[in-house]
């Protein structure tokens, strides 16, 4: 594993473990999936999750805090999309030791 020995790979593979505990979670993964599709409204998330509005925000809190959406607010409404860029970096960071 000769990748894994220097301090760049050290801190990837602490980031990537990062990535892997807030994707690992069911309804943020589902959420993922949904936001894939295009932008969608809170409202509509947690209709999709089957979940209270409450729970629902949790989770795209946690997801907005890593990065892997943004949301922007439009009246009352927030609006959740996916953010390519990070979602982009994570997935090849996580590639190179899969590979």
């Amino acid at each position: 594993m000769k990748y894994c020995k220097d301090k760049k790979s050290i801190e990837e593979i602490a980031i990537t473990a990062d990535f892997l505990r807030v994707i690992a979670e069911d309804n943020r993964l589902k959420i993922l999936c949904l936001l894939k599709k295009g932008e969608k409204c809170v409202c509509e998330i947690w209709q999709f999750l089957n979940l209270p509005q409450n729970l629902t925000s949790h989770h795209l809190k946690v997801l907005k805090d890593f990065g892997l959406v943004s949301s922007r607010q439009e009246g009352l409404k927030v609006f959740y999309k996916l953010n390519q860029k990070v979602t982009e970096k994570h997935l090849k960071i996580l590639n190179k030791f899969l590979n």
